[in-house]
């Protein structure tokens, strides 16, 4: 595969530690420490939950610039509540010096790869099994800074603010909606923290209405870091849509997504529920 092939072009720079996430994070907190920049990838839970006690003293603590890596991330992985995972953004949030970032679709994630490259700090980077349809035109000729969220459309109704594959399915929702009249913004948060706090004022005072979505337990995610920023700087109604406090399951993605209402059809009846609560 193209793992075998980067080893064997270059053979000094890819380590491969086997099943031993918790030293492969160590391991790549010394060599940020000599000056290197580790990137580390292993699925999502095996990460953010088995290693966290390594993130946390080895790479948060002391700043170094570890860039992790957790792939399969949400209900993309097909192995049920041990593969499922929906508590990184909770989790890597609370992290003193943590960036947290899910990159929407495969061409962000390459112009994430490419700005982390002189990123001062440790960066946790959310992606899912990787085939996931693009949200962005073909071109993908758009500006993305770490920390500075995108607007894909505006709107006068209501605002979407969606991190990850919730991207993609507020953007089939909005034009779902259109077609009955509404006008509705999208705006893509990528980076989870820092939280663009300045963008999500904003579409707040625009429309007065939000809907989050996420591949994510609402606990934690990003519903509830754009919630602790409107009620401490501007309150406005918001509906928060993702995981509800629960485990994954197992099956296909598609079919554990449907289960769990994470698709556009679910986020129209989302806005009619934010609607209501601005009237």
């Amino acid at each position: 595969g193209r793992v075998q092939q980067a080893q064997l072009r270059y053979p000094d720079r890819i380590l491969d530690v086997g099943i031993q996430e918790m030293n492969m994070v160590t391991i790549a907190a010394g060599l940020a420490k000599e000056g290197f920049l580790p990137y580390v990838q292993t699925f999502g839970p095996f990460l953010c939950v088995r290693a966290l006690d390594q993130i946390h003293n080895d790479v948060a603590y002391n700043d170094y610039p570890v860039r992790l890596i957790g792939t399969h991330a949400g209900l993309s992985s097909g192995y049920g509540p041990t593969h499922n995972t929906i508590i990184e953004f909770g989790v890597m949030n609370s992290l003193p010096n943590m960036t947290m970032v899910a990159p929407c679709d495969a061409e962000q994630c390459k112009k994430l790869l490419r700005k982390s490259l002189n990123y001062p700090k440790p960066i946790y980077i959310r992606i899912p099994r990787g085939e996931e349809p693009l949200v962005y035109t073909a071109d993908h000729d758009y500006d993305y800074e770490i920390g500075k969220a995108i607007v894909i459309q505006e709107g006068t109704d209501l605002n979407f603010i969606a991190t990850g594959m919730g991207v993609y399915n507020c953007v089939q929702a909005a034009r779902q909606l259109e077609e009955k009249g509404y006008s509705v913004g999208v705006i893509d948060m990528h980076t989870i923290k820092p939280l663009d706090g300045e963008l999500v004022r904003k579409a707040a005072l625009e429309t007065g209405c939000i809907v989050t979505s996420e591949e994510h337990s609402i606990i934690g995610g990003l519903g509830g870091a754009v919630a602790e920023f409107l009620s401490e700087n501007c309150p406005t109604p918001l509906v928060r849509h993702g995981v509800n406090d629960a485990f994954g399951r197992s099956g296909t993605a598609n079919a554990v997504l449907e289960a769990y209402g994470l698709t556009p059809e679910v986020l129209c009846d989302k806005i009619r529920e934010a609607l209501a609560k601005k009237h």
